[in-house]
């Protein structure tokens, strides 16, 4: 099964919505399924290396979706949002490919069999 999960929310916002959302990944991903994440709004600061963990969180949310994407998790960020959101403005993604498009989100939402947002 084809799965993209949106995020929207900043990643260390006192809540763990990006945190659930990553980990809903993960265990998708090893049940076999095809997992796409797309970050936009001010979720963009989770692909950002310059965005640190807080003291008062026991994980870090960079690293984590690093390693997903890593494992083969289709990752894209919000081309326009680098400039227009987060914490972070107009700081660079942790990689260059994976800035994206509505375009791309687009196509993404067409072809994947469930879309989930955080």
């Amino acid at each position: 099964m084809k799965i993209l999960i949106i995020f929207n929310h900043q990643p260390y916002d006192g809540s763990d919505v990006a945190y659930n959302g990553l980990r809903l990944a993960q265990k998708l991903f090893e049940n076999d399924n095809e997992v796409k994440i797309f970050l936009m709004n001010d979720s963009v600061d989770l692909a950002r290396e310059c965005n640190k963990k807080p003291e008062q969180y026991d994980v870090d949310l960079v690293q984590m979706l690093k390693e997903l994407f890593e494992k083969g998790i289709e990752l894209q960020v919000c081309g326009s949002c680098q400039a227009r959101c987060g914490l972070f403005k107009d700081q660079p993604y942790f990689d260059d490919s994976i800035k994206s498009t509505m375009g791309k989100l687009a196509s993404w939402v067409e072809e994947c069999d469930k879309v989930l947002t955080f």
